[in-house]
């Protein structure tokens, strides 16, 4: 079955939705980032810590449902371990920074990281393809 080719008003309404969420959550890790990072009284941001993880989450609903083999691709087994290690921001409160930064450096694996590496199947061992990605 060929597949429905989107239209272009269609594209730019999830193009741009995808991006301002992107932003979004960008602005969030940064205010939180800040926070933990330099030690500042978490009331100043945790509306930061919220709006990242709404945003993050709502990101991740969107691959998940777009195609649910993100889930078995890098780029889903890593940020579903960026969640993991943001868990253990309780039992391991002193090491916030450290885990912060750890999640950081796997946000830009995900990100900026090269397709073959991204859309690697962890369940295939090889690079899998998906359906076309909205970018954002």
């Amino acid at each position: 079955m060929a597949r429905q080719q989107m239209s272009e008003k269609r594209f730019w309404v999830q193009r741009l939705s995808k991006t301002t969420l992107r932003a979004l959550h960008i602005l969030g890790i940064a205010g939180a980032g800040g926070g933990i990072l330099l030690s500042v009284e978490k009331s100043l941001w945790l509306n930061y810590w919220y709006l990242a993880m709404i945003t993050g989450s709502i990101l991740m609903l969107w691959e998940i449902i777009r195609d649910w083999r993100w889930l078995i691709q890098l780029k889903g087994v890593l940020t579903l371990g960026k969640l993991g290690l943001l868990s253990l921001f309780v039992p391991l409160a002193n090491y916030k920074p450290e885990l912060f930064i750890l999640v950081l450096f796997l946000s830009v694996i995900v990100s900026h990281g090269p397709s073959g590496l991204r859309h690697y199947s962890i369940v295939h061992r090889k690079q899998i393809d998906t359906k076309k990605e909205i970018k954002g």
